[in-house]
């Protein structure tokens, strides 16, 4: 028993001088170059990007126009679950693709390539890789919405910008507004046969008397059976594609 007292006191003295030790985080700071920190703000700038990716994908492409142009059609054939909203995501996001796939080339041959091979520096990579996306956007944002930033812009900066070098900050906004109120434009063109149909077996309803039966159970095949005669989905799809400069 003496013994076993007398190691457990020799072990307690000996991790006494040990337990007092505390881990410098100042010399480790000490230690690391700017080349580390660098890495490290790089790697959370990747992450945040990766994080915030969707709405990237929304605010500088054709996405949104699909969407709504989709969005509306499906409620306009009565139909608010068919197709589900992953098809019209799905189908909307492969569209996006295929619109976008030259500013995507442009992009990445300008910019992503050759950071990759460590050609130029983060700063102009950014540079080459947002400017495809500008092109893009003051190609099909409405004069009128930019306008608007741009004004909003001025009264806050005072200085006037044009539309070949306006910054992110007013292309963008200004690009959303145009991309929401076309994707509107189309979904009304897109609805309104439907409501000449619905508005049609509604008349021939209340003319025979059947006040009790809804209008749109009728209306749906005919509404249906027009859509697939007249090759909806090409026609729709094709005109949003040819819709953007």
């Amino acid at each position: 028993m003496k013994r076993l007292s007398l190691a457990i006191a020799i072990l307690i003295a000996a991790a006494t001088p040990a337990a007092a030790q505390t881990f410098d985080f100042g010399a480790l700071a000490s230690e690391a170059n700017g080349t580390t920190v660098g890495y490290i703000i790089q790697l959370f700038g990747l992450l945040t990007v990766l994080s915030i990716a969707p709405g990237l994908l929304i605010m500088v492409t054709s996405f949104t126009r699909f969407v709504i142009a989709f969005s509306i059609l499906r409620a306009g054939m009565g139909l608010p679950t068919t197709p589900a909203n992953l098809i019209l995501i799905s189908l909307a996001l492969f569209m996006t693709f295929y619109v976008m796939a030259p500013t995507f080339d442009r992009a990445w041959n300008d910019g992503m390539r050759p950071l990759m091979d460590n050609e130029i520096s983060e700063e102009v990579a950014v540079t080459r890789i947002a400017e495809p996306f500008r092109a893009f956007m003051a190609a099909n944002v409405r004069e009128t919405d930019y306008n608007l930033f741009a004004d909003l812009a001025a009264d806050r900066s005072g200085v006037e910008v044009s539309l070949e070098t306006a910054d992110l900050r007013v292309l963008i906004p200004a690009f959303m507004i145009s991309e929401i109120r076309r994707g509107f434009e189309i979904g009304f063109l897109v609805v309104l046969p439907f409501l000449v149909i619905d508005l049609i077996v509604a008349t021939i309803t209340m003319s025979m008397g059947m006040m009790m039966l809804p209008p749109t159970v009728v209306s749906l095949p005919f509404k249906i059976l027009f859509f697939v005669l007249i090759d909806g989905w090409n026609l729709l799809v094709g005109s949003l594609v040819r819709s953007f400069a």
